[in-house]
């Protein structure tokens, strides 16, 4: 797989830092070339544990994966995201991320949805005085 173009990857960077300036979540950018099950929702539960974004303060990790190859993609967040919000809290961002993946506008797509993650996710975890960065924003890839 080959990964985005630099700039197209500091633009995912930024976004999350931005986002997690308003939120005590954590956000997490995870790419790979083909999905290795066909299953991008299950195969993202597998990275978000092999991340050990369930070990967040407040359970409250949320994971954005792309699989590039196949062009699937899945936004996973965890049980104590899902126990917060309504059932539907994704669907907004999973179709804004849809519109820019369609026209081939990934960095665009992830960008936006990251800080519409944040947006909605301050609402149930605003940012806390002591809250620090537990898990990395660097974009992972297998």
């Amino acid at each position: 797989m080959q990964p985005l173009p630099a700039e197209q990857q500091q633009q995912i960077i930024d976004a999350i830092k931005r986002a997690e300036m308003a939120t005590s979540g954590e956000i997490r950018v995870h790419m790979e070339g083909p999905c290795p099950d066909g299953d991008p929702v299950t195969r993202a539960i597998a990275v978000f544990e092999h991340l050990g974004m369930h070990k967040t303060r407040e359970q409250n990790g949320v994971l954005f994966y792309v699989a590039l190859d196949d062009r699937k993609f899945a936004v996973v967040g965890d049980k104590g995201i899902d126990q917060r919000v309504p059932n539907d809290f994704w669907n907004g961002i999973k179709e804004e991320i849809r519109h820019h993946f369609a026209q081939g506008q990934y960095a665009e797509g992830l960008a936006r949805g990251i800080a519409r993650a944040g947006e909605q996710l301050k609402t149930y975890f605003p940012r806390l005085s002591d809250d620090t960065n537990e898990l990395s924003d660097d974009i992972s890839y297998s």
